[in-house]
């Protein structure tokens, strides 16, 4: 543990254990879709779920530089669905006093391996007191392999169509692989719009096609009654605070002008719980463009997470309520007047304009009257492209975090390989017993 981090938790412990509290713990450094994957399993095994966010100074000792700073990784966790608490200076091996203090009888996490500088299992304590649960780890995903897609300039992530990648008609393989895949895909895009329980139906999910118009993919909660519909469009490449900020505010202004017509007086509360239970004055619909249209404006090996990815860091988020695929860079009247819930009451854009573009992208809901702009921001100018920059800057530290990352691989493999066989062990000497 880094000399920086506090030797113990802050604040007053819990009063006891709770089977329901379950822990998860990492560096979530730019929170891609496998951090969320780890997440959203873990909350299906519990009622509550803290995360521990280890600081800048741990990493850098057990594994090497960060991209994003704490702040900015604990920005990400908070912002995600299915996350109670997120708790900052979390130690990088996980120790049962700071799981006790929070009340977190069980620590979670993906069936690979994650050792600290020296090789060690980060969870070798809280396995030995058998409060370890595991869950599958998201395939073909992690911060060092987008890492390499920057330093590498690879385009092969991209995807023409995830509607036809979906149905196994796009991608690599055979038929029968293909189908495997797309269903694989489609139900972790399900997984991923769930509700805070990841239990229940939440995000709804749609493409839009042209010509064809609005499909749905997975229906949710909907608009609830009053609520005002918003749109907000993007990118959304390499989610980070940039955009979480960008959508947390979109929520604020909603909410301010909520407040301002009466929906949080007394009388209106009392009146959603009888009816079942209160929610918020918005319902913010996100549309994500496809990889060809960004890469068409931003050139280069940009995006560098896919369509498909860059979906499933804008499911998990709370401030979102709906995402369509396929969105248009240009969002036109003939879309906005298609939309299934109805003409949005507006659509947000915020002060970032990366994306240079020859005619005003948004004079439909500007003569409209319905176009709001979410004002400047510390994280404003946090998106795919400085991230990159940061990247490139100390390029030859990620690098040797890169090469650092796959010696540490083998010293996995080989603790892996001997907890194997230690279990194969213990199976023969209790089986001799009987």
């Amino acid at each position: 543990m880094s000399a920086t981090d506090p030797v113990n938790p802050p604040g007053q412990p819990a009063p006891e254990l709770l089977e329901g509290r379950l822990w998860v713990d990492g560096c979530f450094d730019f929170f891609h879709h496998g951090h969320a994957g780890a997440v959203v399993q873990a909350r299906q095994l519990g009622d509550e779920l803290y995360v521990g966010v280890h600081s800048d100074e741990a990493i850098l000792e057990n594994k090497g530089p960060t991209v994003m700073n704490l702040r900015e990784r604990l920005m990400a966790t908070d912002a995600c669905r299915w996350v109670t608490k997120s708790i900052p200076y979390a130690p990088y091996v996980t120790q049962l006093d700071w799981i006790t203090h929070y009340g977190c009888k069980y620590v979670v996490h993906g069936d690979d391996i994650t050792s600290d500088g020296s090789g060690e299992d980060c969870y070798r304590f809280v396995k030995a007191a058998d409060r370890f649960k595991v869950v599958k780890r998201t395939p073909s995903i992690s911060t060092t392999d987008l890492v390499g897609r920057m330093l590498l300039c690879t385009r092969g992530h991209f995807i023409k169509s995830l509607q036809k990648m979906l149905e196994g008609e796009e991608g690599p393989g055979t038929e029968e692989e293909r189908k495997k895949e797309g269903e694989a895909m489609k139900e972790r895009i399900r997984l991923y719009a769930t509700d805070e329980t990841a239990k229940k139906p939440g995000v709804e999910v749609w493409f839009w096609s042209g010509e064809n118009g609005f499909s749905k993919l997975f229906g949710g909660i909907g608009p609830r009654i009053g609520q005002r519909v918003v749109y907000v469009d993007g990118g959304f490449d390499l989610f980070s605070s940039g955009h979480i900020e960008f959508l947390r505010m979109v929520v604020e202004a909603e909410e301010e002008l909520a407040r301002k017509d009466g929906w949080y007086s007394k009388q209106n509360v009392n009146e959603r719980k009888g009816k079942g239970e209160d929610y918020g004055p918005v319902f913010v619909v996100a549309g994500v463009h496809d990889d060809d249209v960004i890469n068409r404006w931003k050139g280069v090996n940009y995006p560098i997470m896919n369509i498909y990815e860059r979906g499933l860091c804008v499911l998990q988020c709370k401030y979102v309520n709906a995402v369509i695929f396929g969105a248009p860079f240009e969002p036109t009247k003939d879309y906005l007047t298609r939309f299934p819930w109805s003409t949005p009451d507006a659509v947000y854009h915020g002060p970032t304009s990366f994306m240079p573009s020859t005619k005003d992208v948004y004079a439909a809901p500007k003569e409209m009257g319905i176009y709001r702009e979410i004002g400047h921001h510390e994280f404003e100018n946090v998106n795919a492209g400085t991230i990159v920059q940061r990247i490139m800057k100390s390029r030859d530290l990620y690098e040797a975090r890169q090469r650092a990352k796959g010696m540490k691989a083998d010293i996995e493999a080989a603790h892996k390989e001997r907890e194997l066989l230690e279990e194969e062990q213990r199976k023969r000497e209790a089986k001799l017993q009987k």
